[in-house]
């Protein structure tokens, strides 16, 4: 897997810029003042509960959909008032996309290829994408990954500065939602900065050097994978079974605790490293011995369930 970039925060450039972003639909608020930077060469991840205001805001910065009020800028340009120059540096794969069923991969590559005035060369993009030998196969014999696969060249084949890719990999079996990973680290890896819509956690973990969370329409929160996990009431999870009961005082009384549950006498702790910490010097002092001990770091879907939990329960 390639290494990723040193992030360069002081000296990288905004290629997209939101500010106060608002859009209704019949009198619903979609998006309520959403605002956030992406710097050139990130993956940029955009969380959120169904419903929450994520493909909205993706749609006005691509250019689909006109704000209702906001400001949004993608390498500089109004994707609305500039929209055939954004089409030249953003390229897009949406979160429902069909092709006509009878076009092959190669028309439909050299069709995409010729909206461009300098596409790049869709035959090593192809190579490179797994799609060579399916060249003359036609859209509707391909399979659900070969199909994404289709849909990441077509966002490419421009040549492309920003690509946004809307709900990526919904469908695909774990082997080929990983290999889809590796393709966008190589994505990034190749100078284009890229714009990540997606509800599965471990992606965004695993790609996202940023994350927004959007829910009801606004940014919830906004940080790295890392400070999102941080940010979780929970960040560490330890669980065990005591030898012999413990007092219900000693237990809340121990340090950054966010949270106890007793099942079938398991224990089951949520706070941090102080917490663990502090619950193991308890069992040695009163000599009890921790059975079947698990201690676990909180993921991202702790801390997306934490942060969008009254949209979610």
């Amino acid at each position: 897997m390639p290494a990723r970039p040193a992030r360069r925060h002081s000296a990288a450039m905004s290629v997209i810029e939101v500010s106060e972003l608002r859009k209704s639909y019949g009198g619903r608020r979609a998006v309520d003042g959403v605002s956030f930077t992406v710097e050139e060469g990130e993956i940029f991840g955009v969380l959120g509960p169904n419903g929450a205001g994520k493909t909205t805001t993706v749609e006005c910065v691509e250019g689909l959909r006109v704000p209702d009020s906001g400001r949004i800028r993608v390498t500089g340009l109004d994707p609305v008032a500039d929209h055939a120059r954004v089409a030249q540096v953003l390229g897009a794969q949406l979160q429902r996309t069909e092709l006509q069923p009878k076009l092959t991969v190669r028309e439909a590559l050299e069709l995409y290829a010729s909206f461009y005035p300098r596409p790049a060369d869709w035959r090593p993009l192809a190579e490179r994408l797994g799609l060579a030998p399916k060249l003359t196969t036609r859209f509707a014999g391909l399979s659900g990954g070969q199909k994404q696969r289709l849909f990441i060249a077509l966002a490419l084949v421009g040549a492309p500065r920003v690509v946004v890719l809307d709900e990526l990999t919904t469908g695909l079996d774990p082997r080929a939602r990983r290999d889809t990973w590796e393709l966008i680290e190589d994505v990034r890896a190749g100078g284009v900065t890229v714009l990540l819509v997606t509800h599965f956690m471990e992606e965004a973990q695993r790609l996202c050097d940023r994350i927004a969370v959007i829910d009801q329409g606004r940014v919830a929160a906004l940080d790295t994978p890392a400070g999102l996990i941080r940010r979780s009431a929970g960040a560490t999870v330890i669980s065990f079974t005591p030898s012999v009961p413990l007092d219900d005082e000693d237990l809340s009384a121990l340090p950054a605790l966010a949270s106890v549950e007793r099942k079938d006498g398991r224990i089951t702790l949520s706070g941090t490293d102080d917490t663990v910490n502090a619950v193991i010097t308890l069992l040695a002092r009163h000599r009890v011995t921790a059975h079947q001990l698990r201690v676990l770091d909180a993921t991202l879907d702790d801390a997306f369930l934490d942060l969008t939990k009254e949209t979610t329960a």
